[in-house]
């Protein structure tokens, strides 16, 4: 199975999907992310129903409140 990466922003009260790949791209996505100091988690399942996703839509409402949850956490580690 290929690595698979995607990538999300917050804008405004939205969490939209800015970036998706797999393979080498996933691999650049990663390496783009670490460059920046931009915090990562991996998780097979939520990326594999955010892949689905296409890019700068919103991410679906039934797993929000989980990415919430996510950003709070990486959030909170960077400070």
């Amino acid at each position: 199975m290929k690595k698979k990466a995607v990538a999300l922003k917050k804008i405004t009260q939205e969490i939209k999907v800015v970036g998706k790949g797999e393979g080498y791209i996933a691999k650049k996505i990663i390496e783009v992310a670490e460059e920046h100091d931009i915090p990562i988690k991996s998780d097979r399942e939520l990326v594999e129903k955010l892949f689905a996703v296409e890019l700068y839509d919103d991410v679906p409402e039934e797993l929000y409140e989980y990415i919430v949850k996510v950003l709070d956490f990486l959030y909170n580690i960077r400070k």
